[in-house]
């Protein structure tokens, strides 16, 4: 009956890994009930390795090559098992499968802004992505701290959380290195090796070797970006005051194509209060040279008028205005000019 028993038993006399999809990182070869056979033929591919478990326990490591398995290629399992004396065939023993092939650009980037400490704007949200590659050098220590009794343990179980690790050290890196947002978008080389420096220890942690980590972009969400876009722009030309006179030139060609918005001038219809005074007292001297009564009576009400501050978005929305009535007939060329000029010189 023993001897029926033994007969039934099936044994492996080969083992191999063909990894057939490409993601799969760890992979333990099926047992079941089957028993490996003395003297069997273990291969192991180029960019494999294979680790013997005995008893929950890491045994032997084999690179790649074929083995026979006896009791000098299988010293530690021997020594666990006390085969010293008397290999036992057949024998159990958990073997897995290891790919330590290349695993090129993988993609990582933050889902949601980070929100970091800038020298120049104070707290920022950002993105940033990019993509890093690496591979597994350290098959004992990856099945102790990763992969564990999983029959099968692939890139995507692992990549979730490198991402998240990876991502959660950008504000670090930001605050360490004290350089602003802006310089830094500029020097993402710089920016990149930082961060793969900060994250070496954690991949070498897992038994894995991060061999590049790239930063390809770092942005502001749009709303800052639009804001950080009209400060640079204010820059660029000179600062406030050549700004304003930039903006006042294009305005003025625009309203003669928005003849709507270009209502007749008037002390209640959209310009400052001081403005209209005085533009509506000129106007009126303006048009009677000879001292009419229109202005007489403007004349004395320009003088005593108090001089009131005014904006430089009251005196553009006068030039818009002002050219409403020459586009009308109101104004000739010549008074329309006129009174362009004396306005631009209060943008001064």
């Amino acid at each position: 009956m023993a001897l029926m028993d033994f007969i039934k038993k099936q044994f492996i006399d080969i083992i191999q890994w063909t990894e057939d999809d490409g993601e799969t990182m760890a992979w333990r070869f099926p047992m079941a009930d089957f028993e490996i056979q003395y003297g069997a033929s273990l291969t192991v591919r180029e960019s494999q390795m294979a680790v013997f478990i005995n008893e929950g326990k890491v045994a032997d490591v084999f690179g790649p090559g074929m083995y026979k398995l006896t009791t000098q290629t299988l010293p530690v399992l021997t020594y666990l098992q006390n085969w010293d004396k008397l290999f036992e065939s057949p024998f159990k023993s958990d073997v897995y499968f290891f790919s330590t092939k290349a695993r090129l650009d993988r993609k990582w980037g933050t889902p949601n802004p980070v929100t970091i400490r800038d020298k120049d704007f104070g707290m920022v949200r950002l993105r940033a992505f990019g993509i890093y590659a690496y591979h597994l050098v350290d098959p004992k220590l990856f099945h102790t701290t990763i992969s564990g009794v999983t029959a099968s343990y692939t890139t995507e179980q692992l990549e979730s959380q490198l991402r998240n690790t990876i991502i959660g050290h950008i504000s670090d890196i930001f605050g360490e290195s004290g350089v602003p947002f802006i310089d830094m978008a500029g020097n993402q080389l710089e920016f990149g090796n930082a961060l793969k420096a900060k994250m070496d220890p954690m991949f070498q942690g897992y038994g894995i070797q991060l061999d590049s980590l790239n930063v390809q972009n770092i942005s502001l969400p749009e709303e800052l970006q639009a804001m950080l876009d009209k400060r640079i722009g204010v820059n660029m030309m000179g600062g406030m005051s050549e700004y304003t006179r930039f903006q006042t030139a294009e305005a003025i060609p625009l309203a003669a194509q928005n003849e709507g918005g270009l209502a007749g001038l008037g002390a209640g219809v959209g310009v400052g209060f001081g403005v209209g005074q005085q533009v509506a007292a000129s106007m009126a001297q303006s048009l009677n040279p000879m001292g009419g009564a229109p202005g007489a009576a403007a004349a004395p009400a320009a003088a005593a008028a108090p001089a009131v501050p005014v904006s430089p978005d009251e005196i553009i929305a006068t030039i818009e205005k002002l050219h409403g009535m020459f586009g009308k007939g109101i104004l000739s060329q010549a008074e329309f000019e006129a009174k362009k000029a004396e306005l631009m010189k209060k943008l001064g």
